[in-house]
């Protein structure tokens, strides 16, 4: 289980576990195998009955099961392949087509969901999978039919389907093109530079004020010019979401419909969100002593990133997988192991390219498929902790790789605890080994700056998505939302920061919101849980590692509320989350002190 001395270069990553190459060939031959398996489902439509044998309903569910996988891995393919190159029409092609060919099998196969949760209750657990080797099975089944009081008819469900295929999921993929081709220039040294969106940004970070100044004017400059076409992209996607959601499905809010996908309660959201604001001042007190630091008399919104030293060290890639390998196995082998296998199976596409997709994910495709990893490394310290953090993902799902493919992704308030604390070994590691002062203030300095950008901007987010959902939905324009916004950065900063105008457009160049409305608020979950286990951690030393692997190991395959339960987290007491931002604050009194 031990991690090998193996060292790995920074690479574009291979797909071709998922698809041996994407030609025609290959792909008729999986396309055709795929509606062969639809085909022989849709007969099993005739056989359904309250009344038919346990053992024949759970064949069914099975090869419903590996219908879902294959759907996957195709669907998942295309995923991949645009992101390496959203400029690739050959990769939008194949994007667009796979789409639309998995929205038809989708639709053919609407009606087994339909049925099972147009079930009675008694007739439902009849029929639900018996055993411990089925549940997962059965977990699955029950999830389904939370959704019963949201659920249309077959007509309907097949109607949402194909207009989200030609619709919002074009929109988005739009956006995504979009933004993706966008150029920067910036002037360094007297020379120009013109530089990807995931290059500009490493300036955020620059111990130069100028260079930090001009790259954030430069970002929103960009954004600014291509304002009117990206706010009108997300009206339409908040428009979308509510007529579904509100208007058709019958969910009281918009983000209700998101809090039962993470099956997350509403009250639990609220709580969260609460905490959240009411610790606003706790970082407006950090901006404030960081100002001192930098000399300067208040914090610009161009500084809150910047780094203490001076130093514009750059950390190769072999040295970053070396250091966060070596450091998931100090804490346990097993995740080491799991962590290595993205590597030797060249499952990372780590390389700075024009056209790639910018930011970082990790994508787990089935319980078969070590998952894939994009990142931009670009060599600061900052790039090492994504890398801890995708790494953590991955080694996430491959602790559930036991389960079902319907119950081996844990919902997304879940799916950052094992990203977050491998971030934190890390930090903890370097805090470990530096005895300096001065040196160990920067790290510290720097651990609360993600945590500022893991937990507040992200709450913070998702309180200005509530606004803009009401207001676009009650008539206002895109152009309303750049008030809204600045609104929202005066309040989440106060007095601490002076925030410059040109951050009013910073809101069209957040991904999540148009991908995946109110995710965000997955982030500052998972960090202020992350900050409350790790503190027990750091309190039961060997312990709490079992106790660690078995929460991860869950997946998806149980409820939130009763895993997090097992490890004594009520998610509707706001003293819990309160005491993820004691830790924040027990670090700036460190900070203080030193």
């Amino acid at each position: 289980m031990s991690v090998t001395a193996r060292t790995y270069p920074q690479t574009r990553w291979d797909l071709s576990d998922l698809l041996p190459a994407p030609d025609e060939e290959v792909i008729q031959t999986r396309l055709k195998q795929l509606e062969e398996a639809v085909t022989a489902f849709e007969r099993a439509r005739a056989s359904l009955s309250p009344d038919m044998p346990p053992d024949a309903f759970l064949d069914l569910v099975r090869q419903y099961e590996a219908i879902v996988e294959e759907m996957r891995v195709l669907g998942s393919y295309g995923q991949l392949w645009f992101s390496e190159n959203t400029q690739s029409p050959q990769a939008l092609a194949y994007l667009n087509r796979i789409q639309q060919v998995l929205t038809d099998f989708q639709n053919r196969l609407l009606f087994f969901d339909l049925w099972w949760k147009s079930l009675d209750d008694e007739a439902a657990e009849r029929l639900l999978p018996q055993g411990e080797e089925n549940a997962d099975y059965r977990h699955f089944l029950q999830s389904l039919r939370r959704f019963k009081p949201y659920t249309l008819d077959e007509q309907v469900e097949q109607v949402i389907n194909l207009k989200d295929a030609n619709g919002i999921r074009a929109v988005v993929t739009l956006y995504t093109m979009l933004t993706n081709r966008l150029e920067f220039t910036l002037q360094v040294d007297g020379e120009t530079q013109r530089l990807t969106r995931a290059e500009l940004s490493a300036y955020f970070y620059s111990p130069r004020a100028d260079l930090r100044a001009a790259a954030y004017q430069e970002l929103y400059r960009v954004y600014g010019e291509e304002s009117p076409i990206l706010g009108q992209m997300y009206v339409n996607r908040v428009r979308d979401w509510h007529n579904e959601y509100v208007k058709v499905r019958g969910f009281a809010t918009p983000i209700a419909a998101r809090n039962l996908m993470n099956d997350i309660p509403d009250r639990a959201v609220d709580v969260l969100l609460e905490v959240s604001r009411r610790n606003a001042p706790l970082f407006q007190r950090y901006f404030t002593l960081k100002a001192r630091w930098l000399g300067m008399e208040k914090l610009r919104r161009y500084d809150i990133y910047a780094p203490l030293a001076e130093s514009e060290k750059r950390v190769p890639y072999e040295e970053a997988v070396a250091l966060v390998l070596d450091t998931l196995a100090r804490f346990h082998p097993e995740v080491a192991a799991k962590a290595e296998r993205v590597f030797a199976e060249n499952h990372i596409d780590s390389e700075i390219r024009k056209g790639k997709r910018g930011g970082a994910f990790c994508m787990t495709v089935s319980p078969r498929f070590t998952p894939w990893i994009l990142m931009n490394y670009t060599g600061r310290l900052r790039d090492v902790a994504t890398l801890a953090h995708e790494l953590g993902h991955a080694i996430h799902s491959m602790l559930a790789e036991h389960h079902s493919i319907f119950t081996q992704h844990p919902p997304l308030p879940l799916a950052e605890t094992a990203s977050v604390f491998s971030e934190m070994l890390l930090v903890d590691r370097l805090l470990q080994e530096e005895s300096d002062p001065l040196a160990r203030r920067d790290l510290l300095a720097s651990a609360v700056d993600d945590i500022y950008a893991t937990v507040m901007r992200q709450a913070y987010f998702v309180l200005f998505e509530l606004k803009a959902h009401e207001m676009l939905n009650d008539g206002a324009s895109a152009d309303d939302l750049h008030e809204v916004y600045m609104e929202n950065l005066s309040e989440q900063f106060g007095d601490s920061v002076e925030v410059a105008p040109e951050f009013r457009y910073e809101w069209t160049s957040i991904p999540h919101i148009y991908h995946t409305p109110f995710y965000c608020y997955a982030y500052t979950f998972g960090q202020l849980l992350v900050l409350a286990l790790y503190r027990r951690y750091q309190e039961e030393g060997e312990a709490f590692k079992p106790k660690y692997l078995k929460l991860l190991a869950y997946g998806g395959s149980a409820r939130p509320e009763d895993v997090l339960r097992e490890v004594g987290v009520d998610m509707t007491d706001a003293d819990f989350w309160q005491k993820g931002f004691d830790v924040v604050a027990d670090m700036i009194r460190e900070l203080e002190s030193l």
